[in-house]
């Protein structure tokens, strides 16, 4: 059963990975991944406000935040296309994301991403992220869950401060640990950002990336995440 679910994952990202090709092919490489790249999204970060933003005492920063606004969540990688380097950004807002602040320390989180919604500007690559790649249908959603906790007092000083979440994440039914580089910062109205990014092995999660002649997908990217918090 392994071996043949395996073999479908495979199966159905060539699938995708031809009709991309195909469109590279009529397009010509260099258009093609111009255009692509045009429409890769930048790495998620935190907009100029908490950099110059608010404050939060510790006792007002304690209890439980919870995910709003513009909170994202999504994917980067990187292809090789008849030679030509291209980047794609996947993203979704279907994204719910807790945590819990005590004494200037984050000590819980979880964050909870309905990969299904996970889009590109590319619908032919979606099918089959959807479908087959990570196989939604049995596993709508991939969860990161902190395991360690980490103090996040810097960003309630008014600073944009870098943080390291440590913890696990389950994704395509495959749970893994992994550590997230993050920035935090406070804005001004008392909203908490929270912006970074998890790097991952597709294989780790059973997923082997494409490798066929005029395009090869490396076998590592990440999981990006954009969390606007409330209380």
């Amino acid at each position: 059963m392994e071996l043949r679910t395996r073999t479908k994952v495979i199966i159905g990202i060539a699938s995708g990975v031809v009709v991309v090709g195909a469109a590279a092919a009529i397009a010509g490489p260099v258009i093609y991944a111009n255009t692509v790249n045009g429409q890769a999204a930048a790495a998620p970060s935190l907009s100029a406000e908490p950099s110059g933003g608010g404050t939060l005492s510790a006792a007002d920063a304690d209890g439980t935040w919870k995910s709003a606004g513009d909170s994202f969540a999504g994917y980067r990688v990187h292809e090789v296309l008849q030679g030509q380097d291209v980047t794609v950004v996947g993203r979704t807002k279907d994204v719910e994301g807790t945590a819990e602040v005590s004494g200037g320390s984050l000590t819980k989180a979880t964050v909870t991403v309905q990969v299904a919604t996970i889009s590109t500007p590319e619908s032919a690559r979606d099918e089959y992220f959807r479908n087959t790649a990570l196989q939604t249908d049995q596993h709508p959603t991939a969860t990161f869950t902190l395991t360690q906790p980490v103090d996040v007092s810097g960003a309630l000083d008014g600073s944009t401060q870098d943080v390291t979440l440590t913890g696990t994440m389950e994704l395509h039914g495959v749970e893994q640990a992994v550590t997230a580089d993050a920035q935090v910062g406070v804005t001004k109205d008392g909203t908490v950002q929270v912006a970074g990014s998890i790097p991952i092995t597709f294989e780790d999660y059973g997923v082997q990336a494409p490798s066929l002649g005029f395009v090869t997908v490396d076998p590592k990217g990440s999981v990006e995440f954009s969390l606007d918090l409330e209380r």
